[in-house]
């Protein structure tokens, strides 16, 4: 069987020693009997999307990524549809997937995964033309990655986001309006929204405890602290694992519809967009394939491993 063909997106903004990085996954391929990857480099006007994009056109069947939340998320729009895998390689402060995956070890263990040839299928959310695969949140969670700078991550990790989190406890509850699958809208006044595919937070913490990212189904939680007292029972809530948490409640949905009186800050797997008064979330079920651990391998890509070279753009449920 011919070696799988794989390429490399990479933020330079974000790797420190790129060399180490070519070296590094470069050896850990060759030793599988891989040829080398191909290349390429986010820009400051493309964070991924078209340089995943080109990979898929030039036969990769495995996409490595390595840069933060957005590089991530760019290649993830563009290889949902397709039957190329995207694997993970940690790198950023920041990177929700890797932590979900369990990844935030080293480059090699990373590229060992994708080598070994476990593979998930796995759900994918919709906001506008761009698509997340941990969580969308409109509120509060987007106002801390707001107030975290880029140089406290760098310095502190995932601490940094907590700084970015005082600054918020204190502001007024946003009047929204939910509407879960077409149904009837429920009014709140609620300091944020989460919509999940995955459950786990910066930190490890579980915050959505039966999220699971293949399903069909997006986890909603609606968050309504609105006192220094409240912030902090929800918070002890989470960090215990409790399965019901205070002043949050939780849904399950295919599509969200999210309407507030005013602009709100937003986030697509920790990675800032537009503001915006509205946020429309949909699902695409099973349409990403994602290099997992063996153990997590989806028995139904067993025989896809190096085995096909198809990119179908645009297919509803990644078929």
């Amino acid at each position: 069987m011919e070696a799988p063909r794989s390429a490399v997106v990479v933020n330079p903004v974000k790797v420190p020693d790129l060399e180490s990085l070519r070296r590094t996954v470069c050896a850990v391929l060759a030793r599988a009997g891989w040829p080398e990857p191909e290349w390429y480099e986010t820009t400051r006007d493309d964070a991924g999307f078209g340089q995943a994009t080109k990979a898929v056109e030039n036969s990769a069947e495995v996409v490595f990524v390595c840069g933060g939340d957005g590089t991530v998320t760019a290649c993830v729009t563009a290889l949902a549809g397709t039957d190329v895998a995207l694997a993970v390689l940690p790198a950023g402060t920041g990177n929700l997937l890797a932590a979900n995956l369990g990844l935030n070890s080293d480059v090699a263990t990373a590229v060992e995964v994708a080598v070994q040839g476990g593979r998930r299928r796995i759900d994918v959310g919709v906001v506008e033309d761009r698509c997340f695969v941990v969580m969308a949140g409109m509120g509060f969670d987007a106002q801390m990655l707001q107030g975290t700078s880029e140089t406290a991550k760098k310095h502190l990790g995932w601490l940094a986001y907590v700084a970015g989190a005082v600054k918020h406890l204190r502001d007024r509850p946003m009047p929204i309006v939910v509407s879960l699958d077409g149904g009837p809208p429920m009014r709140r006044r609620s300091r944020t929204v989460i919509v999940g595919n995955v459950g786990r937070l910066q930190g490890g913490v579980k915050l959505l405890s039966d999220a699971d990212p293949a399903d069909g189904l997006l986890d909603v939680a609606i968050l309504s602290p609105d006192t220094l007292l409240h912030w902090a029972a929800l918070a002890w809530g989470v960090v215990r694992g409790r399965p019901r948490k205070p002043l949050m409640e939780t849904y399950t949905a295919r599509r969200v519809e999210i309407r507030s009186g005013r602009r709100q800050p937003r986030q697509l797997d920790g990675d800032l967009i537009a503001p915006g008064a509205s946020m429309s979330i949909t699902l695409r079920h099973r349409a990403l394939v994602l290099c997992v651990p063996q153990p997590d391998s989806d028995p139904d890509l067993a025989h896809d491993v190096g085995a096909t070279r198809r990119a179908a753009h645009g297919a509803q449920d990644g078929r």
